[in-house]
């Protein structure tokens, strides 16, 4: 994402929305740092100035970072909530779901990513709705979810170990 498609998001002047994008790329050098208090701080600073599905998910990816998983699911629903197009927060819910071991409930989430239709990695929810079903024993499931992920990104690393993993241990 880049300024501009930050700036054509929802209502607000183009003040208030540099504003937000300047907090929100603060916001997201401190969590690369692992500053995460400030980058929840700066999170909240760019969508007080302008709220959009990108920093409300990306607060959430920081809480996740900090252990806070039921704060992370309600971020990713406001980011829902201010656009229901994008695709990243669907995929985070179902992640973090699976890092609560709620693997069933996870599925429908990344089953609503893969229909996003403003997804940058749209091969994440397939690589994760894998994950699942691995988990839960469903090993053509599974292979079949690592080959579409692969299918939409064929140098995506983890997709190609998962598989490789799978297919190796059922042989």
């Amino acid at each position: 994402m880049d300024l501009q498609d930050f700036l054509i998001q929802g209502e607000g002047s183009e003040e208030e929305k540099k504003e937000a994008w300047d907090y929100f790329q603060k916001a997201y050098e401190h969590q690369m740092k692992g500053e995460l208090e400030e980058a929840v701080n700066l999170y909240k600073r760019s969508i007080g100035s302008h709220p959009t599905a990108e920093a409300y998910t990306f607060l959430g990816w920081t809480y996740s970072f900090m252990g806070r998983l039921d704060e992370a699911i309600e971020e990713c629903h406001h980011a829902i909530e201010v656009d229901p197009d994008f695709g990243n927060p669907y995929n985070d819910i179902g992640a973090y779901l699976i890092e609560k071991g709620q693997f069933d409930e996870a599925i429908p989430w990344f089953e609503r990513a893969m229909k996003a239709s403003r997804y940058e990695s749209p091969a994440f929810p397939h690589l994760n709705l894998g994950r699942v079903y691995e988990r839960k024993g469903e090993w053509s499931q599974a292979i079949e979810c690592y080959k579409k992920a692969l299918a939409l990104n064929p140098n995506y690393a983890l997709a190609k170990r998962a598989l490789g993993r799978l297919i190796s241990m059922l042989n």
